[in-house]
């Protein structure tokens, strides 16, 4: 074998290497030491471009040192247990603390929410016995309960006022009808109107709980179509009168009574359609107002509420049957507004009959073509004074014009009736009027008459400004 020399290097001598002969000049045929080549090392895949370095191969981990135990001093355990008792002793005790503490905020809480129920309960309670045998009108279908303006639903409106409602049986010689009425007074007036009770023998009041008592007739107005009864009864609920004035076309309203006679208690809602209707009936003119709430023979002589649960009408005709076409009517009924009335049921309460105001003049209706032709204002023409009456005395003549009374404009007789039945007897008012001979307007003061009995303002040859309804071939089935 080749022996191998080493150069010795500028640099610091390095050990000798022992002698090892190279692989290719050792005999394949008599080998003396097996060697196995290292594997090839396998290629790293990349990583995003870059080489996976291999992670080094370490032999197994050689066992944790083993660590002697402390020893525990004498008397430790004692003073470990110690201190937990303690430790528990305290939490046991700020957890009472905090305990007791919750439980009297609690108590303290639970007490004013307790006295503060009662309170509420008390009223609740003093409302009912305000109220009795009434519901709140409260729905149960998922409709609300008031309206965003803060008036009542039509079911709040019958729920306060049902019990003051009642169906009117009225027996004649000859036979029975039926109508409703509502209660004034808590000691037992009740206002209906004149047609249901007219030429009685005996009249019957059932409320809507089925109570009935008998009834009287106190006294009337054939005229304004308004009557008073009286019961034999106390702590009845009255209705709240409201101002029929302040309505205005398109307000909701609603009727309680007793169509047909067998359907007490009846609710109908509908609207205000119209305002100042002159109707005629029998002969009769009534201003009226007009609306679509449903009205059937038997509601006459109820009332009509508005939103708020006042009473702003008496409930009176209708409508009825076909036109000449053959077109079925519907859906137009008419009810006495409330402030034309309620000062003459003041009165038939009080006196058994109307006072009114009285003029004591003898009047037509200016023509219409005449007032263009002459160039006259529309009014009421004055033909005749009687003697000694308020007229007279406050200095009207015969052929003034009568334009203004009380502050409210007339212009034809329906007016001047509307108008004298906001009056009393004893008010004084001014009354203007136009004289023709003197070339202009006058304003007088009256000192009004009271109204003779069964006395109504007298009017000759009546030529009627206003639209007057034909109303009396469609009342068949209403009256009755």
């Amino acid at each position: 074998m080749d022996e191998l020399n080493n150069t010795p290097m500028d640099s610091a001598p390095t050990p000798e290497a022992p002698e090892v002969p190279a692989v290719n000049e050792i005999p394949m045929e008599e080998p003396t030491v097996p060697v196995t080549p290292p594997p090839a090392p396998q290629p790293v895949p990349p990583v995003y471009g870059y080489a996976q370095p291999q992670a080094p191969a370490y032999g197994a981990f050689p066992p944790p040192s083993q660590k002697r135990p402390k020893e525990r001093k004498k008397g430790s355990a004692g003073k470990t247990v110690l201190c937990s008792l303690l430790t528990v002793a305290l939490v046991v005790g700020g957890c009472a603390l905090t305990s007791k503490r919750i439980n009297d905020h609690w108590k303290e809480q639970t007490e004013l929410m307790t006295m503060s129920f009662n309170e509420k309960l008390k009223a609740l309670e003093a409302q009912l016995k305000e109220r009795p045998n009434q519901t709140t009108g409260d729905s149960v279908s998922g409709s609300p309960n008031t309206n965003t303006d803060g008036n009542m639903t039509p079911a709040q409106v019958y729920a306060q006022n049902v019990t003051s409602v009642v169906a009117i049986e009225c027996r004649t010689s000859g036979a029975i009808s039926s109508g409703s009425g509502f209660v004034l007074t808590e000691d037992g007036y009740i206002a209906s109107n004149y047609h249901v009770v007219e030429d009685a023998t005996r009249l019957t009041v059932t409320f809507s709980d089925g109570t009935e008592y008998p009834a009287t007739f106190v006294g009337g107005d054939e005229a304004n179509d308004i009557s008073l009864l009286k019961i034999e009864a106390t702590g009845l609920r009255p209705v709240t009168v409201g101002q029929s004035d302040a309505l205005i076309v398109g307000d909701q309203v609603a009727a309680i009574g007793n169509p047909l006679g067998e359907l007490a208690s009846t609710l109908t809602v509908g609207y205000v359609s119209a305002k100042d209707r002159v109707i005629t009936t029998d002969g009769t003119q009534i201003n009226m107002l007009q609306t679509d709430a449903a009205i059937n023979p038997g509601n006459s002589g109820g009332p009509l509420f508005n939103m708020k649960g006042e009473v702003i009408g008496i409930t009176t005709a209708k409508y009825s049957g076909t036109t000449t076409s053959g077109a079925s009517i519907e859906g137009i009924g008419f009810a006495i507004p409330m402030d034309d009335v309620k000062d003459m049921l003041a009165d038939l309460r009080e006196f058994g009959y109307i006072t009114g105001a009285y003029l004591g003049v003898n009047v037509s209706n200016v023509d219409e073509n005449a007032a263009k032709l002459y160039g006259l204002p529309l009014g009421i023409l004055v033909q005749e004074v009687f003697s000694g009456t308020c007229a007279d005395k406050g200095g009207i003549r015969p052929q003034d014009i009568i334009v203004d009374l009380g502050g409210y404009k007339v212009s034809n007789l329906n007016d001047l009736t509307r108008v004298l039945r906001r009056f009393k007897a004893g008010d004084e008012i001014s009354a203007t009027v136009y004289r023709h001979s003197e070339g202009g307007e006058k304003i007088l003061t009256l000192v009004l008459d009271e109204k003779p009995k069964n006395t109504e303002p007298q009017a000759t040859e009546p030529t009627h400004q206003s639209p007057i309804l034909p109303m009396d071939p469609w009342f068949g089935d209403f009256f009755g």
